[in-house]
């Protein structure tokens, strides 16, 4: 009997001790130290054999400098000062790729492969950019609003472009009678015969020892903004482009209330979608023949093209029409090949709806169409820009397209045009990258899953990707200057992100380095949920994360979470950018709900369609997605349809807002967090894609906009939003309120958190913030 009894309570201090935590809303919102930092900003050293990265194992205030030697494959504390000189970012090389150039902290460094030798070039407080070695070996950068060359076998510093900034100078035209008296003295006295004279002799002696026949050009600018300064390899064409004066937009401004003087204080803020957008003309300075001249837009193929969506306003297409007028287009920098012979430029419309490559002749400005991307909804998707542009040899570019349906690679002949695409499938290119001998190209795709993203290579004659990563989850990789190896951050659904290294070969082993962990964060057992897909109302396949729980409350109640930012992708194997959320939902699940968390129409990664599925229509299939999503849930899970509740922040905010104001039927309650509520209130660089301008497109906005249907309200809605929100301004919130008094509507709440941004900061605001909306469901979806 007495041995039974001490059995017993061994058995019972056993299943005692492996009791999971008890989550609360406290713990999880408090500094987020709790879980471990992991490392982050990887850079490696120029030969290759060391990663330096930022980390916190300690916990302690600020992240830390640390590196770790392939060799050893363990990481030790290393000084700032000694990671800043010893790590390196992207190369600029010259021709034989034996030397490379990089910027740090605004100056310039010259790396010797051969010798492994780091030489610094500059050391000044003004900052040193964008330096690349021309033909013949010197090094060209700008400095200010100039160009310098230097030369590293003189050490010779020249100036190659002499820009004027000040007030516009009016000529001054001179009469008959000036000339006549100018002439006079010069006839008359000796003394002024004598100082042309020598004028003249000192301008010859300082062209004889310069070795230049004539004085380097001063370029008048007036109080125009330079940008886009590029010198061809050749030395001999400058591209510089100009801002104009042009009406400019309106600011808002953010009051801020708790503040150090005690005071209110105004934080400048920005301009709203619709206001104004600047004008910019680009030139070409031939050096050679000291020649100004413009970039030829006018004869770029569709620039007055006219946008479908006029269609709905007869009026304005007939005056558009009338018009004729081009659209205004944005050029990049001109990028030239390694030969200095032929360069290419992006040309993007200020309408969205195309984006242009072009040949540039430098000696005419004349452009010549390599593609045409055009899209009625707007151009986008990853690598859809001047960055991922590039030359595979003298005679061929490289970039990237949604032409079909999904981001890939394309290679163009820039002298035939011939176009021919080189990776295919539904699946997207991210994080597009040439190797050194430009044979292979590497990039991040998303080929076995939607939420599963591998490194890969491919031919530049294309063929088969070849995986080289391996672990099942999110892979983000920072390649060694040698291309031998990888520096991985990789993390898994309910796994943060961890730093491991892996040699640059296809199933080749990733050894982990880092544990960053907390004891605490893995004493809990985190879900993995069930990546689920189901089909919309409309056929296409959307995909979920689901967090089911174990023991249902008993009427079996859901929540539905929409992630941010609208253009962004949750539903994958890795760790979300969502982590408090993520526990958030632990939690949820611990307390008898079923939550469910969808990339809607309009998520990342999933194509074209998905992507544009918004097109003047937010609030749309975005919103009935979350619907579809619900009803999946009844069917499969066994939810309660009377019993679900929505939330999210910012663009989630406002799915929430349209949730509860157009679907009354699907959603009891609701919290919003940060949420925009009337779009003509946004900024223009996100909002004008997706709805043009209000003043051009205001059916677009009254059918998008929370606070137009506010009137719908039945439900419980909690409104949470920061006063100090520079992104979606605290107007937005205080707009929707006072309408929703106008109504007589009763049933809503609004927190506001005084000090708080966009994205909280403080842990007592999210612990506040997060007690209210768990108080929310439990009040609403439990009874």
């Amino acid at each position: 009997m007495k041995k039974f009894c001490l059995l017993f309570l061994l058995g019972s201090s056993s299943v005692k001790a492996q009791e999971k935590p008890v989550l609360t809303v406290e713990s999880i919102m408090r500094d987020q130290k709790w879980l471990g930092v992991s490392p982050s900003d990887y850079h490696w050293s120029g030969d290759s054999k060391t990663i330096y990265f930022k980390w916190n194992p300690e916990s302690k205030d600020n992240n830390e400098s640390y590196k770790v030697d392939i060799s050893t494959g363990k990481p030790v504390k290393t000084t700032d000062k000694l990671a800043e000189q010893q790590s390196i970012g992207n190369y600029t090389y010259n021709k034989d790729h034996s030397l490379g150039l990089m910027e740090k902290s605004g100056d310039l460094f010259l790396y010797a492969f051969k010798t492994k030798q780091q030489r610094r070039l500059t050391n000044t407080l003004e900052a040193e950019r964008n330096a690349v070695f021309l033909n013949d070996g010197t090094i060209a950068f700008q400095k200010g609003n100039n160009l310098y060359a230097l030369n590293l076998n003189t050490s010779e510093l020249k100036q190659l472009t002499n820009f004027v900034f000040g007030k516009n100078k009016t000529p001054v035209v001179k009469s008959t009678q000036d000339n006549w008296l100018k002439a006079e003295q010069d006839g008359l006295f000796e003394v002024l015969k004598s100082k042309k004279k020598q004028e003249a002799f000192n301008l010859a002696k300082k062209k004889s020892l310069s070795g230049d026949d004539k004085p380097l050009r001063a370029i008048e600018l007036g109080n125009q903004q330079l940008s886009n300064l590029v010198i061809s390899p050749d030395g001999r064409y400058v591209n510089y482009r100009l801002k104009l004066q042009a009406e400019e937009g309106r600011e808002t401004i953010v009051p801020n209330f708790v503040t150090n003087s005690g005071y209110t204080e105004d934080i400048p803020g920005r301009t709203k979608v619709g206001e104004p957008l600047p004008a910019y003309d680009n030139f070409i300075y031939d050096q050679q023949r000291d020649t100004i001249y413009r970039i030829q837009t006018a004869k770029i193929p569709g620039i007055k093209d006219l946008p479908d969506y006029l269609k709905d306003y007869p009026k304005k297409m007939e005056v558009a029409v009338k018009k004729n007028e081009d659209r205004k287009v944005n050029l990049s920098a001109p990028i030239w090949n390694a030969a200095g012979t032929v360069a290419v430029l992006t040309a993007e419309s200020q309408d969205n709806k195309d984006r242009w490559i072009l040949k540039l002749d430098a000696a005419t400005g004349g452009l010549t169409l390599l593609d045409r991307q055009r899209d009625e909804a707007w151009v986008g998707g990853p690598g859809i820009n001047s960055a991922n542009l590039g030359w595979t040899d003298n005679q061929h570019i490289y970039f990237q397209s949604e032409a079909s349906g999904y981001a890939h690679i394309y290679l163009a002949d820039v002298s035939t045009g011939v176009k021919r695409q080189l990776t295919s499938g539904k699946w997207e290119v991210k994080n597009l990258s040439l190797a050194k001998d430009k044979q292979t190209f590497y990039f991040i795709g998303n080929i076995e899953h939607p939420g599963i993203t591998h490194f890969y290579k491919v031919s530049v004659n294309g063929g088969t990707p070849v995986k080289i990563t391996s672990m099942k989850g999110g892979n983000e990789v920072t390649l060694s200057p040698d291309e031998q190896w990888l520096a991985i951050n990789y993390s898994y659904m309910n796994k943060p992100w961890e730093l491991y290294i892996q040699a640059n070969k296809p199933g080749a082993k990733a050894i982990r380095i880092t544990e960053s962990s907390s004891a605490a964060f893995k004493a809990y057992p985190w879900r993995e949920p069930d990546l689920v897909s189901f089909k919309n109302r409309y056929g296409d396949d959307i995909y979920a994360r689901v967090y089911p729980a174990l023991k249902p409350a008993s009427n079996h109640p859901a929540v539905v979470f929409v992630h941010g930012a609208g253009y962004l992708q949750n539903v994958h194997y890795w760790w979300s950018q969502y982590s408090r959320e993520y526990m958030f939902h632990n939690l949820l699940a611990d307390n008898g709900y079923t939550v469910i968390d969808i990339d809607y129409t309009a998520s990342s990664g999933y194509g074209r369609n998905h992507r544009t599925g918004i097109y003047r229509h937010m609030g749309g299939k975005d919103l009935t997605d979350q619907v579809d999503g619900v009803k999946m849930l009844v069917e499969k899970y066994q939810v309660n349809p009377q019993h679900v509740g929505i939330y999210g922040g910012s663009y989630g905010g406002f799915i929430t807002l349209m949730a509860l104001f157009n679907e009354p039927g699907v959603f009891a309650s609701g919290a919003a967090l940060r949420s925009v509520t009337d779009w003509a209130h946004y900024n223009h660089g996100y909002t004008s894609n997706i709805l043009n301008e209000p003043a051009n497109d205001s059916l677009a906005y009254r059918r998008s906009s929370p606070i137009y249907f506010a009137e719908g309200l039945k439900g419980d809605l909690l409104m949470c939003h920061g006063m100090v929100d520079e992104n979606v301004q605290f107007q937005d919130i205080v707009r929707l309120s006072q309408r929703l008094i106008e109504l007589g509507k009763n049933k809503w709440d609004l927190a506001v958190y005084p000090v708080e941004d966009h994205g909280f900061v403080q842990p007592s605001s999210w612990t506040d913030e997060y007690k209210r909306i768990f108080k929310l469901f439990e009040r609403t979806l439990k009874n």
